[in-house]
């Protein structure tokens, strides 16, 4: 099988390989993938140390061509590279089509925004001088990615980083390095000069630690658990540079009397459960008004029964496998521990066995869960949710603010009085009315408050806060 090597000052290099295993069927190798070293990921920073001066001062044109050129074909290859996602991350098909989708529309946005690029001119408060206010790249930007969305969110980094003129250092998931392997790929067949963009695939204690520890780093965005995100904001204050964290979330749907129920049952179930409960916007924590609450936790569990959960890559498939089996072992733990609490397991909880090996867990659903109890306070990321009843309205806004996180928070109401307060009282940075958390769009800010991110929005025309720096020029006339 061909090692998927990384990609240093335009050359593939390394032969010391991992294996990528299928999640819905633990005996498929997916490919082979090279592991960076320390010295390979210095080795990168110091090509794209090397490579910024020429591309920072690069055509806007040139930018605009290669960014295109690689959201047309991954659209051309959609199917592909969906069919490569659900294989590695097991995510279903029509899911990973669908982000894959994504990651083109992501690079055709970022390549229009190349050749939308501009500044201010002024006058000064004094006479007879003029004043200009432009963005200028960064540096070398470090990118650190997770597992849970391997298409999509690379491009959403790697895509504004290059528009705007940086070079880049990118570092993926080693559970999910074949669809950044691919846009490093497509990337580089796109044109890019050497070492504008370097793929150090591996190990975060090695690879991401030698990003960390080096002084020629000018930003670094990560996307991850809240603990890395915290060494990543230390390593940066030491080395003065800038930092943008996107970490947990812990997020609410809140469904009121009022809400329509089929509505709120169809929110809940997508952002709670659908991608395995493996995304940063599901909603775990549902908090319910007692006039509705026993229609919909039986609404949601007859809901619950009709979700397939099976190979990725099967037809009629809803859910798919658990990452790997660290992940599986974690929510399991979850379970344990909110039975343990004095939560009641209202639905699912149970391992299941299918044609092929994998991570497979039934949708778990709690019911009579507190807002204080382990599994309505930390992260999961898996397919598992609690409901918390609560009296009226007033109370579900409290209790949904009332979590270190602040990502993403979901309101189910026909109330416009109520949908209009909770959007503007919510302490999350996201905020759906009638709709699942998950889901956002490529050319919107996506961000969050309190534990859940840190530093400028990601996405749409506000990455350009974190991608460049802000120049003032003055001139006598």
């Amino acid at each position: 099988m061909t090692v998927h090597q990384n990609l240093i000052a335009g050359e593939w290099t390394g032969t010391n390989a991992a294996e990528n295993i299928n999640p819905s069927d633990t005996n498929e190798v997916v490919g082979l993938y090279a592991q960076a070293s320390a010295e390979d990921a210095k080795a990168a920073i110091a090509a794209a140390k090397a490579a910024f001066p020429a591309w920072s001062r690069s055509g806007i044109w040139e930018r605009h061509v290669i960014l295109k050129k690689a959201g047309d074909e991954i659209m051309a290859r959609k199917d592909e590279l969906g069919a490569l996602l659900a294989r590695e991350e097991g995510k279903t098909l029509p899911e990973a089509i669908g982000e894959t989708i994504r990651a083109a529309q992501i690079f055709e946005f970022f390549a229009g925004e190349a050749l939308r690029l501009a500044g201010e001119v002024i006058p000064s408060v004094r006479p007879n001088i003029g004043v200009e206010i432009t963005r200028e790249p960064l540096g070398v930007i470090g990118i650190i990615t997770p597992w849970n969305f391997p298409i999509a969110i690379p491009a959403w980094k790697i895509a504004p980083a290059l528009c705007y003129g940086n070079t880049v250092v990118f570092k993926p998931a080693d559970l999910v390095p074949g669809c950044s392997w691919a846009i490093a790929d497509i990337l580089h067949r796109a044109g890019l000069p050497k070492g504008v963009l370097n793929l150090v695939m591996g190990k975060g204690s090695v690879v991401g630690q030698a990003m960390l520890d080096s002084p020629d780093i000018s930003g670094i965005t990560f996307t991850g658990s809240t603990g890395t995100g915290r060494r990543v904001a230390t390593s940066s204050i030491e080395h003065n540079r800038k930092f943008q964290l996107e970490m947990g979330g812990k997020n609410p749907m809140v469904v009121l009397d009022d809400a329509e129920l089929t509505v709120a049952v169809e929110a809940a179930a997508n952002s709670g459960f659908f991608s395995t409960g493996q995304r940063c916007t599901a909603s775990s924590r549902l908090i319910v008004t007692e006039g509705i609450h026993d229609r919909f936790v039986a609404a949601l569990t007859e809901k619950l029964k009709t979700i397939v959960v099976d190979h990725a890559m099967k037809p009629g498939t809803h859910i798919g496998p658990v990452v790997d089996a660290r992940q599986l072992q974690t929510d399991t733990d979850y379970i344990k521990i909110g039975k343990d609490e004095g939560a009641k397991l209202a639905f699912g909880g149970e391992l299941v066995s299918r044609d092929t090996p994998g991570f497979y867990l039934q949708p778990t659903l709690f019911t009579e869960a507190t807002n204080q109890m382990r599994i309505s306070r930390e992260e999961i990321f898996g397919p598992v949710v609690s409901v918390i009843r609560v009296k009226d309205y007033d109370e579900a806004l409290a209790t949904a603010n009332d979590t270190p996180f602040g990502l993403s928070a979901g309101i189910a109401t026909t109330s416009l009085k109520h949908a209009t307060h909770f959007k503007r009282n919510s302490e999350a940075g996201m905020v759906m009315v009638n709709l699942p958390t998950a889901g956002v769009d490529f050319h919107v800010p996506f961000g969050g408050r309190k534990g859940s991110s840190y530093g400028p929005r990601e996405q749409g025309k506000y990455a350009a806060e974190f991608y460049t720096t802000v120049k003032t020029a003055y001139t006598l006339a």
